[in-house]
């Protein structure tokens, strides 16, 4: 691949709902630039950029992959992110090194949540944004249906760059309003002609809308503009990259990605309505925010990406923002305060590497084996360190227990899992310090099958999915006296400890209290610790299901001693047997997690979303409007939200989102603690 300056550098994120055709349209812009001698399908899993067993399986888009095309003197490098919510964190970490996004849409369908969401994304990036309606050539594809809805979702700065000649099959090509030119599709060749007499008229009140929307965008032009001249396509190309980059204007194109059709005005789009990388860059140094020009001495880049290839090993992407990067150096990575030695640097083509000496600032590279570089971090000059903001990818939605298939796989599994973890920031394993359970959170039921699948396919290990073990604790709800007596003789020095206990109720979330109330020296002050150790030691596994018990007060008030025979160990044990009986006597309870709830839903959601909160034992705490939307605050038992995620995403078709976090805790309704009980009796009595 030949060398290009920086202004000759495009990096497009295409985005948006799953299903729209992304990863078809980015195999359509390969073929016809020339970067493919041929062009994939999705259903034969040929394809460029869907390379991954998973994606060539399921046919969907699950990591975003890197293709290069190069189209007038430019080399475009376009980003074919995923379209469902479980691989959002994809997105947001292409939208992290591109300048422009391509959002894609279907002509037959009014537009999805997808769209709304990654179009979000982009402008809190504050990116160039174009939108191309594709599937013009499918069965009620209707330009003016979705250009409309563009319209009363986003303002007037959506304008057509093109519109379509025919739909469905008659879809022939596309007049494009910048040339003024019609573009047929015939064979395998592009065909210019002249506009058809029958969308005369129309092309021409759309180019004076194109003329009218951008001229803003460049005084002479716009003086030219209102002093009736005709302005150039030359003209109009330069204020449309400028009304781009300055978020003033958002052109619409469309075509077919399947039939090829309106791919040629696209790509000239692409090259001079999308901005190139030669902004300059905020970045951290010495605790203060600098600016980094492309053109600068001083080397900075930014990892996006990291690969776990099973073959190359670990490959490392990054964006280089000032200076270059190049084969056989060294790089200093200020995030982890290591040196970095770099080997041959390579361009993606999908899963393919094409070898470069040089990766300069504004372009996107890869490189394999860097020994403590991550996702996120900074690449630098050490005599000039910088820093990047950290990638701030969404927080995972949905946590489940894993477990093992092979019992002794359990470390095998856990090593696996933080090396993928490592390739996706998305997904976390941590280990319950309340159940113990390791606990693998992803984004969604979808994502986290993924993971299984590669698990097994990378490293060999099988794992099950299971929800996780609720962190139950144990408390009494009355007070009692009870004695315990733990006497052993067994020749030679016996055992003999004993004690009375009162055990007390204490207010929820008042935690623990022991009372020494020992007069007359009943129980030696030496063994009084003994006998808090006991009952501590007692209370973390619990007595009824095996949960901690908190909220309780013992007091020691009196027992006996032997002068030869006690011990320690054996006023511990009778404080363990006395707490245990008093504790079943005491009118035991379980109490549970609860979590406050906040759910963001459109209005016409809300009856479903309340109705589903209060089928999970939710408590309503009330709701308000916010930016269009109602937000909805609830108490929702821990137990019942495990899956809400899904079931969210189901009842609202992706719009809903929530937040939760733990309120309190509060006593467990009498039939679900009877069940738990039962429950962990079978439990032990099997393992007994």
């Amino acid at each position: 691949m030949k060398k290009y300056e920086t202004s000759q550098i495009r990096n497009v994120a295409i985005i948006g709902h799953g299903g729209v055709g992304k990863t078809l349209l980015t195999e359509a812009l390969l073929y016809r630039a020339g970067a493919t001698k041929r062009k994939g399908s999705i259903n034969e899993g040929n394809t460029v950029t869907d390379f991954d067993p998973e994606e060539i399986k399921r046919t969907i888009s699950i990591s975003t992959a890197l293709a290069t095309c190069e189209w007038k003197e430019t080399k475009i490098n376009l980003l074919d992110t995923p379209g469902f919510f479980d691989f959002v964190g994809e997105v947001v970490a292409a939208l992290s090194v591109a300048e422009g996004t391509l959002s894609v849409v279907a002509a037959p369908d009014q537009l999805p949540v997808g769209f709304f969401t990654t179009w979000k994304l982009a402008e809190e990036k504050n990116l160039a944004r174009m939108i191309f309606i594709n599937k013009m050539d499918k069965e009620n594809a209707s330009f003016e249906k979705i250009y409309a809805e563009l319209r009363d979702k986003l303002g007037n700065k959506v304008v057509p760059i093109n519109i379509p000649i025919g739909s469905f099959t008659d879809f022939k090509g596309v007049v494009d309003l910048v040339t003024m030119k019609a573009y047929y599709q015939r064979g395998n060749e592009v065909v210019e002609e002249e506009i058809p007499a029958e969308l005369k008229d129309e092309a021409l009140a759309r180019h004076a809308e194109l003329v009218e929307a951008v001229a803003v965008a460049d005084d002479e032009v716009l003086m030219a503009y209102l002093d009736g001249e005709e302005i150039s396509s030359d003209d109009i190309k330069r204020c449309l990259r400028v009304g781009a980059a300055n978020k003033e204007v958002f052109p619409i194109a469309c075509g077919s990605a399947e039939l090829s059709i309106g791919l040629q005005p696209l790509l000239n789009m692409l090259v001079y309505g999308m901005p190139a990388p030669t902004d300059k860059v905020k970045v951290t140094s010495g605790g203060k925010e600098v600016e980094l020009t492309p053109d600068g001495k001083q080397t900075a880049a930014l990892v996006f990406k990291t690969l776990a290839d099973p073959y190359v090993g670990k490959m490392t992407i990054f964006k280089v923002y000032s200076g270059s990067l190049k084969s056989d150096s060294q790089i200093y990575n200020s995030t982890r305060s290591e040196t970095e030695r770099l080997g041959q640097l390579f361009y993606m083509q999908g899963k393919e590497q094409i070898p470069t000496s040089e990766v300069v600032a504004g372009d996107i590279g890869g490189v394999a084996k860097l020994q403590f570089t991550a996702t996120s971090d900074t690449l630098c000059d050490k005599d000039k360190q910088v820093f990047f903001n950290k990638i701030m990818f969404p927080k995972p939605v949905l946590m489940l227990a894993v477990y093992p298939k092979g019992k002794s796989d359990t470390d095998k599994v856990a090593s696996g899992l933080l090396r993928l973890a490592e390739e996706d920031p998305t997904i976390s394993l941590e280990q319950s310090k309340e159940t113990n359970e390791f606990l693998l959170s992803g984004m969604g039921d979808l994502h986290l099958e993924i993971i299984a699948s590669r698990l097994k396919k990378k490293f060999g290990v099988e794992m099950e999915l299971e929800d996780p073990k609720v962190p139950y604790r144990e408390t009494i709800k009355s007070s009692t006296k009870v004695e315990g007596k733990h006497k052993k003789q067994s020749g030679g020095r016996g055992q003999y400890g004993h004690v009375w206990l009162e055990l007390s109720p204490m207010p929820l979330g008042e935690g623990f209290v022991f009372e020494d109330n020992i007069f007359g020296g009943s129980v030696p002050k030496q063994y009084i610790p003994a006998v808090e150790k006991g009952v501590r030691e007692t209370m973390v596994d619990g007595v009824i299901a095996g949960y901690p018990v908190v909220d309780i007060k013992v007091s020691l008030f009196d027992g006996s001693y032997h002068d030869v025979d006690s011990s320690e160990m054996a006023f511990k044990i009778a404080a363990s047997m006395a707490f245990k009986k008093g504790f079943v006597e005491a009118k035991p309870i379980l109490l549970e997690p609860i979590m406050n709830v906040e759910v963001i839903v459109p209005d016409e959601y809300m009856g479903d979303v309340m109705g589903t909160l209060n089928k999970k034992r939710g408590k309503i705490l009330g709701m308000e409007p916010v930016d269009g939307q109602q937000v909805v605050k609830a108490l929702v038992p821990m137990s019942e939200m495990f899956r809400f995620a899904l079931e969210l995403r189901a009842m609202t078709q992706g719009w809903g989102q929530f937040t939760s976090t733990l309120d309190h805790y509060e006593e467990l309704p009498a039939m679900v603690t009877e069940k738990i009980i039962a429950q962990y009796k079978k439990a032990d009595e099997n393992n007994n």
